[in-house]
């Protein structure tokens, strides 16, 4: 079978085809995180049960307007298990309206959170774990090895004369067994910048060490990127092909950073997807507005106003949300990205698009990381091709070429 050969990423629940929902239930969070593009964290917005109330019953009670069979109710912050309280009652109204209406997402939802693991084994925590486990999707960040989570994974200043930096490795790390006794194929999500693409091999080789089988990993989307940068990423990228590759562990661990469906040309007209989902999901804040997705929230943007599509008592505006339903790749990128020899895989983010655009436009694609896929895409050619040897060597190669047809793609 493939996975004695190669392990895939865990596809999505529902393939991703649930309509998502977030409430922004905090914008408090016990961390400063360097790379953070919550810009404007802080600990007075924090939502009311009311409004938690009024968002339900409004999308509730539109039901024709959600076509999805399945939903996903996302809990983001800041840190969203500082509101547990709320979110268990939010959580509860949920479950109990979804059945009094006879909901078709009834029994076809989840409950998702990342979360940055510091609370994770609190009591409160816990109850709500063992209640609602059977809907439950947790990730908990951990970028890595200890020098590299406390880089950029800092606690908060306690005083604004307080410029010491102190890492949050200790206390996440020590949640790592329980939360992986919870959710056996739990995933991590790690972030990469400039000044840690030194650490990516022995970071990836630590979570895998501490018992996390598949690692997301991405570059930020924001111009951090300084010259060289993107050599050494691929250097990087390479060593932990070798280590992946000569170890084995491609057999029992994935990182999406080697993916064999990126690096080629796309189809203009085929292959004319945008890449985000922003417009497709829907986000509520403390002030009970509505976005197309969280980084048009105010606090997520540098640059821009806002771009808010409703509110719980006024409902949605489709007017201000129709420009999101018509993007595709085409509307916002240049000529030489459509005609990129190696544009699969190359994303986006559409609110960074937004805050980076040199005017109020969403259809201006930020091209920040390109040098930077490029060089994933060279590293991915080479862990392929080395695999692939490999592979023919142990005459497992006609075996995974057979069995990876039934596999779907990994978007990561």
């Amino acid at each position: 079978m493939i996975d004695s050969t190669i392990k895939q990423g865990d596809s999505s629940w529902k393939n991703g085809m649930a309509k998502n929902i977030t409430f922004i239930v905090t914008k408090d969070c016990q961390l400063a995180c360097k790379y953070c593009y919550l810009v404007g964290k802080n600990s007075k917005e924090r939502m009311s049960w009311e409004v938690a109330k009024l968002a339900i019953d409004y999308i509730l009670s539109h039901e024709n307007e959600y076509e999805e069979e399945s939903v996903v109710w996302d809990f983001i912050g800041g840190e969203p298990f500082l509101e547990i309280d709320l979110i268990d009652m939010i959580c509860d109204y949920i479950k109990t309206e979804m059945y009094r209406l006879s909901h078709h997402w009834f029994n076809s939802y989840r409950f998702s959170f990342s979360t940055n693991g510091i609370n994770y084994h609190t009591p409160k925590v816990q109850n709500f774990i063992q209640k609602n486990h059977q809907h439950l999707s947790i990730g908990i960040t951990i970028d890595g090895t200890q020098q590299k989570h406390d880089l950029n994974r800092i606690y908060k200043p306690q005083s604004e004369k307080d410029s010491s930096e102190r890492g949050s490795y200790v206390d996440v790390v020590r949640n790592i067994p329980l939360w992986l006794e919870q959710f056996p194929k739990g995933g991590t999500k790690v972030t990469i910048s400039s000044a840690d693409i030194p650490y990516i091999k022995e970071s990836v080789l630590h979570l895998y060490s501490q018992g996390i089988h598949e690692v997301n990993i991405n570059c930020v989307f924001e111009d951090v990127w300084k010259e060289g940068d993107d050599l050494l990423f691929e250097d990087q990228l390479m060593q932990l092909a070798d280590s992946i590759i000569d170890n084995g562990l491609y057999s029992n661990y994935s990182c999406s950073f080697f993916s064999e469906y990126i690096g080629k040309p796309m189809d203009s007209i085929l292959e004319n997807q945008n890449w985000c989902g922003a417009g497709m999901m829907l986000a509520l804040d403390a002030a009970g507005n509505f976005y197309p997705c969280t980084r048009f929230a105010q606090y997520s943007l540098r640059e821009k106003n806002a771009w808010v599509i409703g509110n719980v008592n006024d409902g949605i505006d489709k007017n201000k949300l129709r420009p999101f339903l018509t993007l595709d790749r085409t509307t916002q990128s240049k000529q030489e990205c459509i005609d990129c020899e190696v544009a699969s895989g190359c994303a986006w983010c559409q609110g960074e698009n937004y805050d980076a655009a040199d005017t109020n436009t969403i259809y201006q694609r930020s091209t920040a990381i390109c040098k930077m896929h490029k060089a994933r895409v060279r590293a991915n050619n080479y862990y392929w091709n080395k695999l692939y040897r490999k592979l023919e060597l142990e005459g497992e190669r006609e075996e995974y070429e057979k069995n990876k047809k039934s596999v779907k793609p990994l978007v990561c």
